[in-house]
């Protein structure tokens, strides 16, 4: 198959979601609801069995009987951009994905001379469709963008809780036996991965110096223990021993390397600092093999495209060029570029959000002058969909997006 072939291939969407619609809440439902948008419904029958299982397993969370909708489904536009906010104060979405949250990272002095690098988030509240800041340790929100999953106080916490994004509030707390720094929902929105530490990935130890630009400064440690796979609906939650692996030189790599879910949702990995550079695991804490269609080995927060057929790839642009590859994610051979310097996620299966710069606005500006810009494979189209990125008064510091579906 040549290059034109795999591209239009890639092109194609799939004619309906076999992937069914857990129950709780109304996550996933929402998130098939908006990329049945995008396809074609496979029948008046199934649809009226969706409006069904809505009305008998959500919860009306509005008044009056009403559900309350999130500002996401609402606002119906394909590409919804706010190219003069940076940070972004009101809703950011491109196709299928939104900007859910972001954060930057706050550098505070402890009294025993140890630094923690705190995260400070701006997370979108579905009822007013605004980035309003929050003081969560960690979080992640949940395919359909209507629950993140939430980390309270100084890492690594005993508990998760999840947050309804509509009414602001902790809707339950899990438990868990094991401190965690990280917490991951699954694609399906069933599960979640939790990266557990014995200390905090994100502080740096004043006994544990480092030595930079020649001055000592508190250094990390590396604590990873593992990970615990909770069922989100029952709270059940089962801890695998997953330590850091460590190269020829002892050296085990970043002090957080939180574990992730591959593209079918069947296993996790976490990053290793040696080739191939991913150990993946079974969700009972088996090693596995690298799955067969996600052999592309770049840490790019892309990853796989949705119908699993394209991988976002590094950094390919050359002298003046700015690009960024896409991959065939079973043999990692280049199929072409997207004029971005970093991908980040995937609006559909032919469009991705990325880091870069617009050309005409950023001729020798520099590589750290980006904005959140929407790409179209096949075509050197740009969208911008922030502001450059810079601090401000409310987020001291560049802040880093966190995408889920609508």
């Amino acid at each position: 198959m040549n290059v034109d072939d795999l591209v239009r291939d890639a092109f194609q969407e799939e004619a309906a979601d076999s992937m069914p619609a857990p129950l709780y809440l109304a996550d996933r439902v929402l998130s098939v609801r908006r990329r049945s948008r995008t396809r074609r419904l496979a029948s008046l029958a199934a649809a009226t069995a969706v409006a069904v299982a809505v009305a008998v397993a959500v919860p009306l969370l509005g008044r009056a009987g009403h559900e309350a909708r999130p500002a996401s489904e609402t606002n119906k536009s394909d590409i919804i951009g706010h190219p003069d906010q940076s940070p972004p104060k009101n809703l950011i979405a491109a196709g299928d994905t939104v900007l859910s949250a972001f954060f930057v990272r706050e550098k505070v002095e402890q009294p025993n001379g140890d630094i923690v690098f705190r995260r400070v988030y701006g997370l979108l509240d579905q009822k007013t469709g605004t980035y309003e800041k929050a003081e969560w340790a960690y979080l992640d929100v949940a395919p359909g963008s209507r629950t993140a999953a939430v980390l309270e106080g100084e890492l690594p916490a005993k508990r998760v809780g999840l947050l309804d994004l509509i009414t602001g509030k902790v809707d339950r707390w899990i438990a868990l036996d094991q401190g965690v720094a990280s917490v991951s929902f699954s694609p399906d929105g069933t599960k979640l991965v939790a990266t557990t530490y014995a200390k905090n990935p994100d502080r740096s130890f004043a006994d544990h110096p480092q030595i930079v630009d020649g001055k000592k400064t508190p250094g990390p440690v590396s604590s990873r223990t593992g990970f615990t796979v909770v069922d989100v609906d029952s709270g059940k939650a089962e801890w695998h021993e997953a330590p850091f692996e460590t190269d020829e030189r002892g050296w085990p790599g970043n002090s957080r390397e939180d574990f992730a879910w591959s593209h079918d949702g069947t296993l996790v990995y976490a990053n290793t600092p040696f080739k191939p550079f991913r150990q993946y695991y079974s969700l009972n804490g088996d090693r596995a093999d690298w799955p067969s269609d996600e052999k592309v080995a770049v840490s790019v927060q892309a990853g796989v495209s949705p119908d699993g057929k394209l991988a976002a790839g590094d950094f390919a642009g050359h002298g003046t060029t700015v690009a960024a590859a896409v991959l065939d994610p079973r043999t990692g051979k280049q199929i072409t570029t997207v004029p971005v310097q970093q991908l980040l996620a995937w609006a559909d299966n032919k469009r991705l959000i990325g880091w870069g710069c617009e050309p005409k606005r950023c001729s020798g500006k520099g590589e750290f002058r980006n904005q959140l810009l929407l790409v179209t494979i096949g075509t050197d189209k740009v969208v911008p969909l922030s502001g450059f990125r810079r601090a401000s008064d409310d987020y001291p510091g560049r802040w880093t997006p966190v995408f889920s579906s609508r």
